[in-house]
């Protein structure tokens, strides 16, 4: 296969940070022939970025459905708000392009199931943007659970304590909405809840949560959020997820503890080993790694060249749909829970439109 040509729609912070470093580390396989974003002077900034690492400027569109009827565009990569993934996506694959959306897929289990649907019966790949799941100290944990080092599961935890100010709020109207957006779960937390589910296996069965609005009064979703999960397979998680840290980003920290296993991955964005214990083994190297420039880490370069596999290979990406369904699924089971005050079964319905308004009714 020749070089997959690109288009990125949405040129925010993750593009500008993350999606162009991707699109340049892949130039060899992946070229980027088109951005589109609603406000055009962001799709021009991030093709002068682009264009200062060598690449071939990408032509500007500010509506996507022009876009959309090139028929030298192979693949979608939509980096725009949360609450426009699924129309965006939908759009795409009705068009015959593949797609790789930002994480969360959409805001919905009925949208989230449409994309899988579609994607599956036209033949075309979905990928979603975990890519923590790229990690080296991930990659090796996760080779430990198959391999059976840990015996029997018990449980694991994922704590996410940042913090973020009214300033990142008012940087987009969209942010804290439950229309486009969700709250410290959706936003933050989801790399690590789709990295506890991951690492437990199994199916959900069964949630209950608990999420609060301490210290964000200007936004409409949670900042603090609480659950316990329980999976098919006899194995518990707790997630705890936060932005009303004192004064900044303190840690995103995956613990996973076993029979006959204990690991704590921890760093700027689950990075580094903290504690890594086996029979005969108490070290990794993977102890000393440094912390990466930002807390997206460098796994899009990894989404991208898996993607492109994907295609060449005709098979699933490494994060299809249905993986990237998952954590979406836990993070509604727990707003469900909230509003329900109950103890939620899977597999469930839910829209974080549910929501609207519910902490001002309270």
């Amino acid at each position: 296969m020749e070089k997959l040509k690109i288009a990125l729609i949405g040129c925010g912070r993750v593009a500008n940070v993350s999606h162009s470093k991707a699109i340049a580390a892949n130039s060899e396989i992946i070229d980027c022939v088109a951005l589109c974003d609603i406000k055009k002077e962001k799709a021009e900034g991030l093709a002068d970025k682009l264009e200062n690492l060598g690449l071939k400027r990408p032509e500007i569109y500010e509506d996507h459905r022009k876009l959309l009827k090139r028929e030298d565009i192979d693949a979608i990569v939509i980096a725009t708000e949360s609450g426009k993934h699924y129309q965006i996506s939908v759009e795409a694959l009705n068009s015959g392009k593949h797609v790789v959306v930002e994480k969360p897929m959409a805001l919905s289990t009925k949208e989230m199931d449409e994309m899988i649907e579609l994607s599956e019966s036209k033949k075309l790949k979905l990928a979603v943007c975990f890519q923590n799941r790229f990690n080296p100290p991930i990659q090796e944990l996760k080779k430990k659970i198959d391999n059976k080092a840990f015996g029997k599961l018990f449980y694991g935890h994922i704590a996410v304590r940042w913090n973020r100010n009214k300033e990142y709020y008012l940087q987009a109207p969209w942010r804290g909405t439950w229309e486009m957006d969700g709250g410290v779960l959706m936003n933050q937390s989801i790399h690590g809840i789709d990295l506890l589910q991951w690492m437990l296996g199994g199916n959900v069965t069964e949630i209950y949560g608990k999420i609060a609005n301490q210290v964000h009064p200007y936004i409409e979703t949670e900042d603090l959020g609480i659950a316990i999960v329980k999976f098919d397979n006899g194995s518990y998680g707790i997630i705890e997820g936060t932005s009303n840290i004192y004064p900044k980003n303190l840690e995103e920290t995956l613990s996973i503890f076993g029979e006959t296993g204990t690991v704590i991955i921890g760093g700027l964005a689950v990075n580094r080993i903290e504690v890594w214990r086996f029979p005969q083994e108490n070290f990794h190297p993977f102890m000393n790694l440094p912390d990466p420039e930002t807390v997206y880490g460098n796994g899009h370069i990894e989404v991208y060249k898996d993607f492109y596999k994907a295609i060449l290979e005709d098979r699933k990406p490494f994060i299809d749909g249905r993986e990237g369904k998952k954590a979406v699924e836990i993070i509604l089971g727990i707003y469900k829970s909230q509003l329900e005050n109950s103890v939620i079964k899977f597999p469930l319905d839910f829209d974080t439109k549910c929501m609207k308004g519910y902490f001002t009714k309270i």
